[in-house]
C-alpha cells in the first residue's frame, strides 16, 4: 500500500482476521494485541483491562459489529495498528476507528498514514461521521481539555489529544475508568443492599453464570437494544442496534470463544414477569486475572427503585462466589452518569484513568 510517512521500509496492509491463533495470521494478530496492550499499559500503568489475543479475536469476529484490521510493519515487526468498525444497521451514520502507534515510533507520520487509510474507507462507504476512543491517565496538570458535557477532562498535552485535534477531531465525552479490589466486605455489601431493598418491592434479582437461559433471551435482547439508545453518549452517534434471540446467542458464543465467563444479574419486574434491567461482569479464563464490568442498564420507566444498586451488589457477590481468585474489577462510566458513579463509589470503586470519545464530521 502506498503511504506517506517519514519511515523507510514502512508498510501498511490489511490483515486478514485469523480463524485460529496458531496460524500465521494468528501470530500477526497476537503481535497486534501485544502492541495494543503495551500502549495501554504505558498510559494507564496497569494491565487490568488488557484482553488476551483469544478474548479480542472473539470480538473481532462478531458479525453484528464487523471490523477490518490494518497493521503498520517495519522490518517485519508490527509498530502500529488501525481498526475500522461499522454498524450493519440500516442508515447507521458512523465509522468507529482505532489508531495506535508504538511510543518509540511516534512523530514520524505513521499514525497519520493509518488514519488516512481508515478515513478513506469511511468516505468510500458513504459514512458522514468518524468516532474514536483513546485511553488517558488521570489529568496531572491544570492544562486540560473539557468536553461539551462539562464532566471530566483530559490533559491537553497528551499524545492522543494532540493527534486527535491536529486531525480535526473534537472531544465529545469523557469516561471514568475505575476499579475495586476484591474480596469486598460482606458487611458493606449487606448494608448497601438493606438500604436499597425497601425501594424495590415489586422486583426480584435473577442471576446466571455463562450462557443466557433460553427463557430470558427475548427479554435480554430487548434490554441490549435499549442499551444502545439509553446509555449516556453525549454527542457520539450510534444507530439503534437491532437485537433478537439469535444476536443474544451470538453474544453467548463470543464469550465462550474468548474464554470468558459472563456473570449476569437481572432485575425481574414481578407483576409483568419481564426483565427490566441487567448488569454483566466478564471473568477471564485464567485464574487470578482481573474481571471487567460490562454493561449496566435499568429501563428508564423502571428507574427510581435502586435497581442499579441492587444489581451491582448482587453481581459483585456472584463474582466472589463463582470466582474467588478474581483480584479486582475494572469498569468504565460516563463522567456525567452521576447515579452510576454514586453506586460504584459507595462500594469502593476508585478512578485510575479516563477514556476520551472523539468525533469528526466528514461530509454527506
Amino acid at each position: 500500500m502506498t503511504i506517506s510517512a517519514d519511515v523507510s521500509g514502512l508498510s501498511i496492509d490489511e490483515a486478514p482476521l485469523p480463524a485460529r491463533l496458531d496460524s500465521p495470521e494468528g501470530q500477526d494478530f497476537t503481535e497486534m494485541v501485544e502492541l495494543r496492550n503495551t500502549i495501554e499499559r504505558e498510559i494507564l500503568g496497569t494491565d487490568d483491562a488488557a484482553p488476551t489475543a483469544r478474548e479480542l479475536l472473539a470480538t473481532f469476529r462478531d458479525p453484528y459489529a464487523p471490523k477490518r484490521l490494518f497493521l503498520a510493519r517495519l522490518n517485519g515487526g508490527v509498530v502500529g495498528r488501525g481498526v475500522y468498525e461499522w454498524q450493519p444497521e440500516e442508515n447507521a451514520p458512523a465509522a468507529f476507528i482505532e489508531v495506535q502507534v508504538a511510543s518509540t515510533m511516534r512523530r514520524h507520520g505513521i499514525g497519520t498514514a493509518i488514519l488516512t487509510v481508515l478515513e478513506r474507507i469511511a468516505a468510500e462507504n458513504g459514512l458522514t461521521v468518524i468516532q474514536s476512543w483513546s485511553s488517558h491517565a488521570l489529568p496531572a496538570s491544570s492544562e486540560v481539555l473539557v468536553p461539551p458535557t462539562g464532566f471530566g477532562a483530559v490533559d491537553r498535552d497528551s499524545a492522543a489529544v494532540r493527534f486527535a485535534r491536529a486531525h480535526g477531531y473534537s472531544l465529545e465525552q469523557v469516561d471514568r475508568i475505575s476499579r475495586v479490589e476484591l474480596p469486598m466486605s460482606a458487611d458493606l455489601l449487606t448494608e448497601r443492599r438493606r438500604d436499597a431493598e425497601p425501594h424495590a418491592v415489586d422486583y426480584e434479582v435473577v442471576q446466571w453464570a455463562g450462557r443466557c437461559p433460553d427463557r430470558w433471551l427475548t427479554d435480554m435482547a430487548r434490554l441490549h437494544q435499549r442499551m444502545s439508545t439509553d446509555a449516556p453518549a453525549a454527542a457520539i452517534e450510534f444507530a439503534e442496534e437491532l437485537w433478537d434471540d439469535d444476536r443474544m446467542r451470538n453474544l453467548n458464543d463470543m464469550n465462550e470463544a474468548g474464554g470468558r465467563l459472563n456473570l449476569t444479574s437481572a432485575a425481574l419486574h414481578v407483576p409483568s414477569q419481564r426483565l427490566v434491567g441487567y448488569t454483566d461482569i466478564a471473568v477471564p479464563e485464567q485464574e487470578g486475572r482481573p474481571a471487567v464490568q460490562e454493561d449496566t442498564l435499568v429501563l428508564k420507566e423502571h428507574r427510581g427503585h435502586r435497581l442499579g444498586t441492587l444489581l451491582k451488589l448482587a453481581n459483585l457477590e456472584q463474582v466472589m462466589r463463582v470466582s474467588p481468585t478474581t483480584p479486582r474489577i475494572t469498569t468504565f462510566n460516563a463522567e456525567e452518569n452521576r447515579p452510576m458513579l454514586d453506586v460504584n463509589e459507595a462500594v469502593g470503586f476508585e478512578a485510575i484513568g479516563c477514556e476520551a470519545a472523539w468525533k469528526k464530521a466528514v461530509g454527506s
